[in-house]
């Protein structure tokens, strides 16, 4: 049987409204110089132009919307590099604008499917991941596209470093049930909850989305659950 990840295929659009001028220059100017390589192997040296084993730790990002999450993150840690993927345009262009209004020189940034990416990075090579409010596929027949799947999961667990980190956030309760009982069924993973506390309140090193403020108000729930690889 072909492997899923092999075959696998991205589903959802990737614009939204036409992009303003300023947008436009941003993705024409700004993009090039920080898009992840087309092709090769991928690693601290090839990304950010650091020295051979410099040893710089590398977190990488799921979808990553508007950029806002990304953008703390980099801030937050100025010596880590952040890979952030996201298909969606004007998602890429959010992003464009944190990193430049921050100043941020430890982002780079892939316009398609984070698989593509992911996979040619070094096994066991990541500090974090992150996969913040995914799409959640609520049909039931469309469970397969989900992230939280074993042929994605199988991925992430081999590119993270033991004892290192995987943080999924979602404010959909399908997803959430989901979710956990993929998680459950793993063993290489351990969830790091000890109370409802822990999964019911977004850690103080955990930047809010736009997704999450729009959930709260629109009077969802929100979970945020902390792996660890082991």
């Amino acid at each position: 049987m072909p492997d899923p990840i092999s075959i696998r295929r991205l589903y959802g659009r990737a614009k939204g409204h036409k992009l303003r001028q300023g947008q436009a220059a941003l993705v024409e100017e700004m993009l090039p110089q920080l898009s992840v390589p087309e092709t090769g192997p991928l690693d601290a040296q090839t990304l950010f132009g650091d020295a051979e084993g410099s040893g710089r730790p590398l977190e990488f990002e799921i979808g990553f919307g508007g950029g806002e999450h990304l953008a703390g993150q980099a801030a937050m840690r100025p010596d880590h590099g952040f890979i952030g993927c996201e298909p969606f345009l004007n998602g890429v262009v959010g992003a464009l604008n944190h990193i430049r209004d921050d100043k941020l020189a430890n982002v780079r940034l892939h316009m398609g499917d984070a698989l593509d990416v992911l996979e040619r990075l070094p096994d066991a090579s990541l500090d974090r991941l992150y996969l913040l409010h995914p799409d959640p596929w609520p049909k039931a027949r469309h469970a397969k596209r989900r992230m939280v799947n074993n042929g994605p999961l199988d991925m992430i667990a081999a590119k993270l470093k033991p004892g290192a980190e995987f943080r999924l956030g979602t404010d959909d309760p399908t997803y959430c049930r989901w979710s956990m009982m993929v998680m459950n069924q793993r063993r290489d993973f351990v969830w790091q909850a000890k109370s409802a506390a822990d999964f019911l309140t977004r850690p103080t090193d955990w930047p809010e989305t736009r997704y999450e403020r729009k959930a709260r108000r629109q009077g969802h729930e929100v979970w945020y659950f902390r792996y660890r690889r082991i």
